[in-house]
């Protein structure tokens, strides 16, 4: 089966009528039609017609340094994620599936990978917290924090929607995001990839060669 293609227009219509709210549910303003996810046989792997620039971002990494996401991943293959590490279940086993399908790769292709979990609760993920999650995962991981504006405009423009941390009745606080993964090529540093939370290590396993080298999966 052939990798399923979508515009980016209606990526961007159905990120901004879907976000997950970690713990188990998912809140739609709206019908959308599924765009991605390893299901019934279909490929995880959502391939852009256009594909999205590179956001210009400046954050603070896990080392209290700023960390610039073009010049730091120019000419590399890297995935993106937006999520945040009090999250009980999507954000975890999503970076723990990359995890486990990066150390499949050959030393120099796992080297050379960028993973950046960028969050979407700065208030609560500093550096110092984002670090010790993300070491436990795999220590390459960069995690950045910062501005909530600049985190969420640079969602926005690569298709994901995002809301400020809210705290509901029972006093938890959920932060409302985008659940995609979104990977850059070495070759163009355009987002031209797209995989749903439905996607497993399997198909990170099957993908992240031809990612790494530019191709289509």
């Amino acid at each position: 089966m052939r990798t399923t293609r979508v515009t980016v227009a209606a990526l961007a219509a159905a990120a901004a009528l879907t976000l997950t709210a970690c713990g188990g549910e998912t809140a739609k303003t709206g019908s959308v039609t599924q765009i991605s996810g390893g299901q019934n046989g279909a490929k995880a792997a959502t391939v852009l017609d256009r594909p999205f620039a590179k956001p210009e971002l400046v954050l603070t990494d896990t080392n209290g340094k700023p960390w610039n996401l073009r010049e730091q991943t120019k000419n590399k293959p890297t995935l993106i994620y937006f999520g945040y590490t009090h999250c009980p279940d999507v954000c975890p086993l999503t970076m723990s599936n990359i995890a486990v399908a990066k150390k499949a790769l050959p030393k120099a292709d796992q080297d050379n990978l960028q993973v950046v979990f960028v969050t979407t609760d700065p208030a609560r993920d500093t550096p110092e917290s984002l670090a010790p999650w993300l070491r436990s995962l795999d220590p390459a991981f960069t995690g950045l924090t910062g501005d909530f504006a600049a985190i969420q405009a640079a969602a926005r423009s690569l298709g994901i929607g995002i809301e400020a941390a809210t705290t509901g009745p029972d006093g938890k606080v959920v932060s409302m995001h985008g659940a995609q993964v979104i990977a850059f090529s070495p070759r163009t540093d355009e987002g031209y990839v797209l995989y749903g939370e439905g996607t497993t290590v399997d198909d990170y396993t099957k993908d992240l060669p031809k990612i790494i080298k530019g191709e289509n999966p």
